[in-house]
C-alpha cells in the first residue's frame, strides 16, 4: 500500500498560487479550485491527499501532525511560532507587515511615552516589536477590518499585512514601518520527516525544482 502524505493548503489569498504550483509540479485534483467548498482531495493512485484549511490553522495542522507538509505564509510563522521544519522559500505571496496609522498622526519617532492602542491580527509579533523599540503599547486584537480601528477611535495605529498599500490609502492611513517580510513557505512536520523521508523530501526537491524554474 502506497505511504499516503497530507499536504495543507491555506485558504484566501496563498490558495491559487498554491494550485497553480501543485498543478506545475504535477498535483493535479478534480475540482481543486479557489471557489471550491470542498476541503479534502484526494488520489490513491499518487498517495497525496490534499486538505483546505484557514491560513491561521496550517501550522497547527501541521505540528500535530493531521498534515505532513503545509504551504502558509511566513507571517503566521512568526506570529504562532510553531514547531516546524521550514526547508523552502516558495516565493509567491510577498507582502509585509507594518505599523499604520492616520495621515494627520505623528510619526513613530514621535510617538507618546504613555500607552497607545495597537488593533492587529498579530498581537505576539507587535508586542515583540514594540517592546524592542521599548514603546508601551496596549494591544487590540481583531479577526479583519483592522484598518477601520483608527477611524472609529479603536485604536492609534494598526499592524497588518499589506501587498500594495492600496486599502491603506482608501482609508486614509499610512504606512510608517516594515516589521517584516512574508512570502508563501514550505512546511513540514518534524515526526514525519522521519517515517516518511523518502516521499516527503522527494515532494520537497519537486516544489524546490519548480521554484527555481520559475526565478531563472
Amino acid at each position: 500500500m502506497k505511504e499516503v502524505v497530507t499536504l495543507a493548503l491555506s485558504k484566501g489569498r496563498l490558495l491559487n498560487p498554491s494550485i497553480a504550483l501543485l498543478k506545475k509540479i504535477g498535483i493535479i485534483r478534480r475540482g481543486l479550485a479557489a471557489s471550491s467548498r470542498k476541503l479534502l482531495f484526494e488520489d490513491a493512485n499518487d498517495g497525496i491527499r490534499i486538505i483546505i484549511v484557514r491560513a491561521a490553522d496550517v501550522p497547527t495542522y501541521v505540528e500535530h501532525g493531521a498534515a505532513d507538509m503545509g504551504i502558509v505564509g511566513r507571517d503566521m510563522l512568526l506570529e504562532q511560532e510553531r514547531d516546524v521544519y521550514e526547508p523552502l522559500d516558495l516565493r509567491f505571496g510577498a507582502c509585509r507587515l507594518v505599523v499604520a496609522g492616520l495621515k494627520e498622526a505623528s510619526s513613530a519617532a514621535q510617538w507618546p511615552t504613555s500607552k497607545i492602542r495597537i488593533a492587529t491580527k498579530y498581537p505576539r509579533i507587535t508586542e515583540q516589536f514594540f517592546s524592542e523599540k521599548g514603546l508601551s503599547v496596549e494591544i487590540i486584537k481583531l479577526s479583519g477590518a483592522i484598518e477601520l480601528a483608527p477611524l472609529v477611535g479603536l485604536a492609534e495605529r494598526i499592524v497588518d499585512l499589506i501587498t500594495t498599500g492600496r486599502t491603506l490609502r482608501e482609508n486614509h492611513l499610512i504606512e510608517e514601518e516594515v516589521i517584516a517580510e512574508s512570502t508563501a513557505r514550505l512546511i513540514l512536520n518534524r515526526a514525519s520527516l522521519k517515517t516518511k523521508t523518502d516521499a516527503l523530501m522527494t515532494l520537497v526537491d519537486r516544489f524546490r525544482a519548480a521554484v527555481e524554474g520559475s526565478s531563472r
